[in-house]
């Protein structure tokens, strides 16, 4: 799973039947302390919305298979999902 914020919203009126009714967000990998990641190969990318995110929030994503499993069909179209709003953010020394 990676930290990640939710930073725009998709709208999409033709999509493949496993999608219709799910909330697509753009969300951008962050670090812990919500400050962007310095990674050139994480762009932007759409996810699925599986707990009621916003714009703004603080969230932890999944892919790939795992993605797929999180609903009950694991027919999905699905290769990122929102799976969690974070509360806080906590590091041990």
């Amino acid at each position: 799973m990676q930290l990640a914020k939710v930073v725009g919203s998709i709208v999409s009126t033709q999509k493949t039947p496993s999608l219709i009714g799910r909330k697509l967000l753009i969300v951008r990998r962050v670090n812990g302390d919500d400050t962007e990641t310095s990674n050139p190969e994480w762009s932007d990318e759409i996810a699925a919305d599986c707990v009621g995110a916003g714009e703004g929030e603080l969230v932890f994503v999944t892919r790939g298979s795992s993605a797929r499993l999180i609903q009950d069909n694991n027919c999905e179209a699905v290769d990122l999902a929102i799976v969690g709003i974070v509360d806080s953010v906590s590091y041990r020394s």
